[in-house]
């Protein structure tokens, strides 16, 4: 059982993440706010595209 408290470890975040997401009425609307999510993310991780402004990126992303 400890792999188990492992993965749920690992899924807490996002678990935490979803939770109020679970309300979204369209698709469209809840890969909007996760792309954003991901792009706060990368951000930070300093994992984006120089040169760019942080909301060129998101654009990208969300499509």
């Amino acid at each position: 059982m400890p792999d188990n408290n492992m993965i749920e470890q690992d899924h807490r975040f996002i678990k935490r993440r979803i939770r109020p997401m679970l309300g979204f009425k369209s698709f469209t609307s809840a890969a909007s706010v996760l792309a954003g999510i991901e792009l706060v993310n990368m951000i930070r991780k300093g994992q984006f595209t120089p040169g760019l402004h942080p909301f060129q990126q998101f654009a990208q992303l969300a499509g």
